[in-house]
């Protein structure tokens, strides 16, 4: 199994900035086979939807709303995967979740931390 740590979360005024990062660790076959990595959230009353997402190769795919303002970057050989915020809003507050797929079909999830964008 693969497990996630993410931290960075936190309280942030409007047009500020956070960054999150995220580390995997499990046996070494499930390291290994981690493929896509990526950061979702969920606020209240809403699903939980994709913020970004990359893979081992590095080919990123970002939601419409963060586009321009969040960049991910991942660390292979340190399994981290990190979500530089900017220019965050309101509407970015939310639970972020890291994510990863390994074993061709299997998911792993973080704990959640909070991000929350106000006055």
């Amino acid at each position: 199994q693969v497990q996630l740590v993410e931290s960075g979360g936190g309280l942030v005024q409007p047009g500020g900035s956070l960054r999150l990062s995220c580390a995997a660790s499990g046996s070494i076959f499930s390291i290994f086979t981690i493929d896509t990595m990526g950061w979702y959230r969920q606020s209240p009353g809403k699903q939980r939807e994709l913020v970004a997402s990359i893979t081992k190769v590095g080919m990123t795919n970002y939601a419409d709303s963060v586009k321009g303002r969040f960049t991910i970057s991942r660390d292979n050989a340190k399994n981290t995967v990190s979500l530089q915020m900017n220019s965050l809003k309101p509407e970015d507050t939310a639970v972020y979740y890291c994510h990863a797929l390994y074993a061709r079909q299997r998911d792993s999830w973080g704990q959640g931390t909070q991000v929350t964008v106000s006055p």
